[in-house]
């Protein structure tokens, strides 16, 4: 056995221990660099993770602007409610929770429908209720148990609210959960930042159009939160701005009293104040319960809404498009009176009928209403008096002549969803149908153009605003519901100035006139006993518009399903001496222009100029219809508009 030298043994030692010595220092080196990074160059992004863990933004959803109407009554509020959320990282827990919650509040299968509707829709992480508006018992109780339920908070959170339910629905609107497609919208308009927690928008009418001024501006609250999640301390608050009020040109009283009168019938109203073109009222009968969307409709509600045959949804004053029938008589009477074709003194002989172009295009009263002028075509109704004024006029000038009017054309309202119509020309013609044969326009398609038939549709704004035009001697407004938006910040008021679209030049002699003949439709006339002992002057003109064509059969209303019956209208605007009011009303289906619409616009007038009710309706003229002569060439429904007595 041999042995190392010590020297030897002792310098391999020393080796080792100098290697190992160096890879300690480079390893500790390795280690301070690496601290140093950290903690100097790295520093401000760790702090901010660090921070972000501590720290959680909450943002602050800004109370909702007002609704109110021109008097101050409020027709869209906010309140604040209690709501039970699932907290974020236990959403696929939920059925097991709903189970445990059940034996402190009730969870019904509603809810947890609504859970998982929502769940699905959602565009963050935030908590997602699941009962909202607790009570107060409720609250107690979970409150008692909380330590039971780490996944679930109780929340404060504000709940729109229309006090008046159905009231005036389709000019509010009402506000829903955010989609995909709001979400589209928001990021167009670069507002995502201000609608951080904000789960609601407005989906129709006023909620929708004004959205920019009654939604506010979102605040932010910096909390300290534990590892849970929960908030242990607030650490700086920026509050949020509430939204704007908007205040209306609608009067509520006016509105109740438009609704009431139309009862289970279907159709529209408008009433718009001449000189500025305010809305008054406007109604679309039948209307639905805003209330039912704020917290998310549930599946029969929505399909009782949306599957009704008589279309609750659909704002009739805006969208829906008819022919004006015998309405559209005292503009046509202008016309003559303004290009020269007519004046007031000449009268004509009617037979019954009109022939042109081998087709007889018949009158509503059997016989004809002998020497007829002006006056007596307006008040009467003579059909026979603008079938041969359509022919003389020609398409071209009627089409020019209404189209001043806004008929055919959108009104510009604040509202949304607004329908054009139709106003008829050789040029609208072309651009509608495709087959040649079809883009030609017929001399015969004018007359039947004249009466307020044909092709003609418009809807129930485009009539108020047209006789409103009327009422204030040629000077058209822009129709608008918005009276003003204040700030509730600085009480400041941005008024919504009346705008004027056009001046028509129309002489004042003719306009007074076509007043007269209009206030006589209700002395004398069609009107007369629907505005019996009226203690103001009102013009009008009653209309009876065919929704169907009987192919030259005699139309007798009680032979017809309902459905299929002519329409009543009526315009309207009153005292004739200094108009304060104009309107429009459409009863779908009602009959003759005085049996329905007529009674309804006295209601109105009565309650607005007097302060009243009537204490019963007047009774309805019994109007007779136009008899329906053979087919037009293009072979659109022949006229069976009429409103003579």
């Amino acid at each position: 056995m041999t042995f190392d030298a010590p020297e030897q043994e002792l310098q391999h030692f020393r080796r080792r221990l100098l290697i190992a010595g160096g890879f300690m220092l480079v390893c500790f080196a390795v280690l301070v660099a690496r601290f140093g990074w950290l903690q100097i160059s790295r520093y401000d992004y760790y702090h901010t993770r660090a921070e972000d863990n501590r720290i959680a933004l909450v943002p602050i959803v800004p109370n909702r602007g007002l609704i109110v109407d021109r008097n101050g009554e409020v027709l869209a509020r906010n309140y604040a409610a209690y709501t039970l959320e699932v907290l974020p990282g236990h959403f696929r827990e939920a059925d097991a929770i709903f189970d445990r919650l059940q034996t402190v509040v009730e969870i019904t299968q509603r809810d947890r429908r609504r859970y998982r509707k929502i769940l699905e829709e959602s565009r963050n992480f935030d908590s997602v209720p699941i009962r909202t508006r607790l009570s107060d018992a409720e609250v107690a109780r979970f409150v008692a148990r909380r330590f039971e339920f780490p996944e679930v908070e109780v929340k404060a959170r504000l709940f729109r609210d229309y006090p008046n339910g159905a009231l005036a629905a389709h000019v509010i609107g009402y506000i829903g959960r955010i989609n995909d497609r709001d979400l589209t919208r928001i990021e167009a308009r670069d507002q995502e930042a201000n609608y951080r927690g904000t789960e609601h928008i407005g989906k129709v009418g006023l909620e929708q159009s004004y959205e920019g001024e009654l939604h506010g501006i979102t605040g932010v609250e910096e909390v300290e939160v534990d590892a849970g999640g929960r908030a242990v301390r607030q650490l700086r608050r920026t509050p949020p701005t509430s939204g704007n009020n908007l205040v209306l040109t609608l009067d509520r009283g006016l509105q109740q009293v438009a609704e009431a009168a139309f009862g289970e019938r279907r159709g529209a109203l408008v009433a718009i104040e001449p000189s500025s073109g305010g809305v008054l009222a406007m109604v679309s009968a039948p209307s639905y319960d805003p209330n039912l969307f704020v917290d998310g409709i549930s599946t029969q509600d929505w399909d009782a809404l949306n599957n009704s045959p008589d279309h609750p949804l659909l704002n009739r004053a805006l969208s829906s498009a008819n022919p004006p029938g015998s309405t559209f008589k005292p503009f046509m009477a202008l016309a003559a009176l303004t290009t020269g074709k007519r004046t007031p003194e000449q009268a004509i002989s009617d037979p019954g009928y009109f022939d042109f172009g081998g087709h007889r295009f018949r009158d509503d009263k059997v016989g004809g209403h002998g020497m007829v002028d002006m006056y007596d075509s307006i008040a009467f109704s003579c059909n026979t008096y603008y079938y041969r004024l359509a022919a003389d006029l020609g398409i071209e000038q009627i089409a020019e002549f209404m189209g001043r009017f806004g008929l055919g054309s959108k009104t510009g309202v604040d509202i949304e969803g607004e329908s054009s119509g139709v106003l008829p020309s050789p040029e609208w013609k072309r651009q509608r149908f495709r087959r040649a044969e079809q883009k030609k326009w017929f001399a015969g398609e004018t007359i039947s153009v004249g009466i307020g038939q044909g092709y003609n549709a418009y809807t129930p704004i485009q009539l108020a605003s047209a006789v409103a035009t009327l009422a204030a001697d040629g000077v058209r407004f822009r129709p608008h519901v918005v009276r003003y938006v204040e700030d509730v910040s600085t009480g400041a008021r941005r008024v919504i100035e009346p705008e004027p679209l056009d001046r028509l030049p129309l002489a004042k002699t003719h306009v007074d006139f076509i007043k007269q003949a209009m206030e006589g439709v209700n002395i004398e006339g069609t009107g007369r006993r629907a505005f019996a002992n009226v203690p103001y002057r009102v013009a009008g003109k009653t209309g009876t518009a065919q929704v169907f064509s009987l192919r030259g059969a005699t139309y007798r209303a009680k032979d017809v399903k309902e459905r299929l019956r002519d329409h009543s209208l009526y315009v309207a605007f009153a005292p004739v001496e200094a108009p304060r009011i104009a309107l429009a009303v459409l009863v779908e289906n009602g009959g003759f222009g005085s049996q329905a619409a007529a009674p309804i616009a006295r209601q109105l007038l009565d309650y607005y100029l007097l302060g009243i009710r009537p204490a019963g309706e007047a009774e309805a003229d019994e109007d007779a219809s136009d008899a329906v002569a053979s087919p037009r060439p293009a072979g659109a429904p022949q006229p069976r508009t009429g409103d003579t007595p």
